[in-house]
């Protein structure tokens, strides 16, 4: 019976957590030509959208449920081989499954920091001048962080 009321509980908080990011639109002309992998939008066939942490997941979700539109992910999963040739770090989180780069099209990069500055899955925020799209991961936070631990080229 124990077992039965926590499995209820968890199926309850995943039922209010995943129904907005379901609603999420992709069918404007922005997102034609775009490739899918693993259902999400990615920029290129080179993007690994299958290695992505659950925390990473409900992140991203949380995105397109408040927006109402898909995410486009640059980058997701990266191997250490792919990790150097594009210049990240020993430690990214992109080669742990627990980073993106994303834009949504039709929404202000502004907005999109914003947005990831109040959500606390994110555990680091980072953005590239003059690009459309920003970077989080999901580090867990250190006690009493409230925003993200880092937050760099916004």
């Amino acid at each position: 019976m124990k077992r039965l009321l926590v499995l209820l509980g968890a199926a309850l908080m995943l039922t209010g957590c995943l129904p907005f990011a379901f609603f999420a639109s992709s069918g404007s002309s922005s997102y034609r030509g775009l490739k899918q992998s693993f259902g999400t939008y990615v920029t290129s066939s080179k993007v690994n959208a299958f290695c992505l942490t659950p925390k990473l997941r409900f992140a991203i979700w949380e995105f397109e449920g408040h927006f109402g539109k898909k995410i486009v992910m640059n980058s997701g999963y990266r191997d250490p081989f792919h990790n150097a040739k594009v210049g990240g770090t020993d430690d990214s989180y992109h080669m742990k499954c627990m980073a993106a780069d994303f834009y949504i099209p039709g929404v202000d990069k502004r907005k999109l920091i914003a947005f990831a500055m109040r959500q606390n899955l994110v555990g680091g925020l980072g953005c590239y001048p003059g690009r459309n799209f920003i970077h989080i991961d999901v580090r867990d936070r250190p006690r009493g962080h409230n925003m993200p631990v880092t937050f760099s080229g916004c």
